[in-house]
């Protein structure tokens, strides 16, 4: 990546490269066999991450955070993603979403998860409810003052068992336009509540040390106090998490890439056929200027919606495209490294098939690429309206 950055990032950029060559990757293969991070070096891990104050750094340092730009966490995220989401999960960040606790609720919720005493979940995808927020069928029910919620969740991720969730749930009918349309809610809901279950969902071919959960509410009553934000700002806490999301993913998946790349360079130059190293025959060396030139196109996507959140002006479309491209170029790179690498792509030990197999997910969640297709598409026919 050949980016203006400034001092600080580029000292920022030095100090987490380091943190995950020495405290996450050279863990990352007996993670993938044991499928969870053994407790002691996940506690390690958010150890090593507060003194180096990486924990929390997304939120303000009014809130014990680092207080980074956007454009800093993008970089962020871009080294992380170069390995399992289980590993750098525990050196991360809170939700900005507990920014809208109240004064009782931060110190319940918000102060414990900067300091990592706790560590919360976002809970809105449901079986029938995935990219289509509003056919979400949880509810809560306003009985005696208190609210009563069922339903239930699933691909509720994280990298350990959460200690709360964030729960979206259907608080309410409200007309728009003349049309009715459902009012969303958001509670902070602690894993032990009575009515409300969390499980271990089924293991996924990808990040299979990273955790999924279904939640389940059955007549789950909870004070008015736990309620994030006011009834019926659901939605409009949930987009920015969203939206910033997409920029997220597509870094990670620029970080990914930029490990693969490194990989197929050293083996192409290394591997020799027929008297010569693979990297001068042209079926690999153009796969190789097609990998590197489509990170940088990714780069430069995923920088631009940063920079664009840091002065307020990004667009729902800019997250879009930069997640979109983003995982998609990684598609394409995982691919052609598994090529380049040959039958050796495909086997354990290597670290090809598991980033192959990783990258299959990042077109799927934090909105599939037909949803990021059609954001774009709508804010392109909007603009000619």
């Amino acid at each position: 990546m050949d980016l203006e950055l400034s001092e600080e990032q580029q000292m920022l950029l030095k100090t987490v490269r380091s943190f995950v060559e020495r405290e996450l990757l050279p863990h990352e293969q007996e993670v993938e066999k044991l499928g969870e991070v053994p407790h002691d070096l996940g506690q390690h891990i958010t150890e090593r991450a507060l003194d180096t104050g990486l924990y929390a750094a997304n939120l303000p340092a009014s809130v014990g955070g680092a207080g980074l730009d956007y454009t800093s966490l993008a970089l962020l995220e871009r080294e992380y993603g170069k390995v399992t989401h289980a590993l750098h999960g525990f050196a991360w960040r809170p939700t900005e979403l507990l920014m809208a606790c109240n004064d009782a609720q931060r110190v319940k919720y918000l102060e414990p998860c900067v300091k990592a005493q706790k560590v919360e979940c976002f809970a809105i995808t449901e079986p029938g409810a995935g990219s289509d927020i509003y056919s979400m069928n949880t509810k809560a029910e306003k009985r005696n003052g208190d609210w009563t919620i069922n339903g239930s969740k699933h691909f509720v991720s994280s990298h350990v068992l959460p200690d709360f969730a964030i729960v979206f749930a259907i608080t309410g009918i409200e007309k728009i336009r003349n049309k009715e349309r459902k009012r969303i809610s958001a509670f902070l809901i602690d894993r032990g509540t009575p009515g409300f279950e969390m499980q271990r969902g089924p293991r996924c071919v990808s990040q299979r040390a990273y955790h999924n959960y279904t939640l389940s509410f059955n007549d789950c009553r909870v004070g008015p106090e736990q309620m994030l934000g006011e009834e019926g700002d659901g939605l409009s806490l949930s987009d920015k998490w969203i939206k910033m999301g997409r920029v997220w993913v597509g870094a990670g998946c620029c970080g990914r890439a930029e490990r693969l790349l490194e990989l197929s360079l050293d083996w192409a130059t290394k591997r020799k056929q027929f008297g010569q190293a693979i990297a001068k025959f042209q079926g690999v060396s153009f796969k190789i200027a097609d990998m590197a030139t489509e990170l940088h196109a990714a780069d430069l996507l995923v920088m631009d919606a940063a920079r664009k959140a840091d002065n307020g002006v990004m667009r729902p479309s800019d997250a879009a495209m930069s997640k979109l491209y983003a995982s998609e170029m990684l598609h394409r790179v995982a691919e052609n490294s598994v090529q380049i690498y040959g039958g050796m792509g495909l086997m354990e030990g290597l670290p090809i098939e598991q980033l192959w197999r990783d990258s299959r997910l990042e077109r799927i969640w934090e909105g599939t690429s037909e949803i990021q297709r059609h954001i774009i598409s709508r804010s392109l026919i909007g603009e000619l309206e």
